[in-house]
Order: structure tokens, then sequence, then C-alpha cells
């Protein structure tokens, strides 16, 4: 299947193909429900999101799951940065990851901006464990996200000039983020973080200590929950505001990200479900269910691959 993608992408060099299947099996181990949704896009088009995927979990990993022996966070970061700036420069070499992801920049001409704030929030993450207001949260997720969201949509082509849908595809990124912010509070806890705005939860008379005990013993204090409910209604208004960007996407494009909005926005229906039980459950979409959305979401995307493309890309793939 593989294979079948790069020859769709007219990805010939062999190097460069093992580049890109290593970040496949990156989003095929880590990204459940989001390499669920690329399997509905065109062929053509899965090799790029998989290589800016990949490359976001490489960053997010040295964050997240430091390696014994492999030098501090921050010196692999900035190694990283330092790959990444030749990458962009030598577009298709480099450490295969960063080949992958040069070569995609390239080809879609992505803002090379956008990789540089990304790896600033990567950054705050070694520093920053508590955010004191939205503003300041913001800032974090506009690198974290709102980017993703940004790199991604000239590969999902729009039916309009892209400046029109960035900002919705910026506020999906943002909405997924807020999403894992609320399902991983315990486990943030646990990395020492907490992505909820101090003074948000402060209204509740929530603090950080609180949180802990919550934690520790796996329970939801009701002061807790009605924070956690505050939260949560901010973060269904992001689905909200994102959700008219979808028709602005290339159809092709549609079946993949309505799909990945349904299936997040589940992850906030559980939360809600279990009356915000956090501390002692993840919530999580079951296998059936992700199943039976992507496959009805399948059938339209083969419908829309079959109407020769309907509709026009405003941005098409350079050489490389």
């Amino acid at each position: 299947m593989i294979s079948s993608e790069l020859d769709a992408a007219a990805i010939t060099d062999p190097g460069l193909r093992q580049a890109y299947r290593d970040c496949r099996d990156l989003n095929a181990r880590h990204g459940r429900t989001f390499f669920l949704a690329t399997r509905l896009l065109a062929p053509a088009q899965r090799p790029a999101i998989h290589a800016l995927y990949g490359f976001a979990r490489w960053a997010d990993d040295i964050v997240d799951l430091p390696e014994p022996g492999a030098g501090t966070p921050q010196a692999r970061l900035d190694d990283l940065t330092r790959q990444l700036s030749a990458g962009l420069d030598n577009p298709g070499r480099g450490e295969p990851v960063v080949a992958a992801v040069g070569h995609t920049v390239a080809r879609y001409g992505l803002d090379r901006s956008l990789f540089r704030a990304f790896l600033d929030s990567m950054r705050m993450d070694l520093t920053v464990t508590d955010y004191p207001d939205r503003p300041a949260l913001n800032r974090y997720v506009y690198g974290s996200a709102e980017v993703i969201g940004l790199q991604v949509l000239p590969v999902l082509g729009t039916v309009c000039p892209q400046p029109e849908a960035a900002p919705y595809a910026a506020a999906l990124g943002k909405a997924f983020q807020l999403t894992n912010f609320l399902r991983d509070v315990a486990e943030d806890l646990d990395r020492g973080r907490v992505y909820l705005p101090a003074d948000e939860l402060a209204a509740f008379q929530v603090d950080r200590d609180l949180l802990r005990w919550c934690r520790e013993h796996r329970r939801t204090d009701t002061r807790v929950r009605a924070a956690l409910a505050a939260q949560h209604a901010v973060t269904r208004q992001w689905y909200v505001r994102a959700r008219p960007g979808i028709e602005l996407l290339h159809p092709i494009s549609r079946p993949c990200v309505s799909t990945a909005a349904v299936l997040y926005g589940e992850i906030l229906d559980r939360i809600e479900e279990c009356d915000f039980a956090i501390f002692s459950a993840r919530a999580t979409v079951g296998r059936a269910r992700r199943a039976r959305v992507a496959g009805s979401a399948f059938a339209r995307a083969l419908w829309a691959r079959r109407r020769g493309r309907a509709g026009t890309l405003t941005t098409a793939p350079a050489p490389v």
C-alpha cells in the first residue's frame, strides 16, 4: 500500500521513499485516530501528511520521552533545529524524517516560519509548567497545534484562496489540542505540567495541588469537575468555529478532515459522559466506533475521487 502511495506522489528516489515509509510507520504507531483519517485522503496526498506528522511526533517525543544517554532534551531539540534548517536548504537530504519533511516543504511551498513556531512551543515544554491565563496558553497552542493545521492546508487543497481557509485550519488544530489537554490532565500532571489557564481554574477554587489530589486519589473533586466543564465548553466552541472550513477544502480532502473532527469531538463526548472522571480512566473512542465513522467517510472519499477531482486545488505540488 505504501508503495502505491509513493508512486502516486511521484516519489521515485529510493532513499526518499524509505524516509517517507519511516514517517508513515510513526503515524501508524502513534496516531491511531489521525492515521485512520489519513487513509481517507487520495494516495498522492498521504506521504506529505505522514512526513509532517512524523516530524511533529519526533520533536514531541524528544520533549516527553527523553532517552537515557541520548543527551538532554534541550540539546536534542537544538540538534533537530539544525538538522531541519539543513534539510529545508537541501530538500530530500539528511536524517529520514528530516529528508521527508524537507521534501514536503519544498514540494508544497510551505512557510518555514510555521516550523520555527512549532519548535519554539516544544522548547516551552522544557521550562514552562503552568500557564497563568488564556493568552499565555494561546501562545503555546499556536506553535504546538495551530501551525499544524496551517502546514497541512496546502496538501489538503482548497476551493478558495488559501488565506480564506487558514483561520479555520488553525482553529481545528487548536480544537484538537485543547481536547488533548482535557483528556490528558492526569498524564500531564505526571510530567509536571498543567495545560489549563490558572486564572480560569482559580475561578472555581482549583489549583495544581487540588489537581494533584485528584490524580493521587483517582477522583474528581466537585470544584475540579466544574472547572473542567467550563474548559470543555470553551473547547466545544473551537470545533464550532472550525467546522465551516471543512467545506472550503478540496472535496477529496473533506472526508478525512470531517472524520478527524468527528472522532476528536467524540473524545469530548466521552469526557462529558463519564462526568469528568478523567483521573480514573482515559477517555477514548472505541475501535468499533472509529471503524463505523471511517467506513461512512470512505464511501464519500471514493465518490469524490471518482467524480474526477471535483473542484480545483488552489495549490499544486511543485516539482522537486
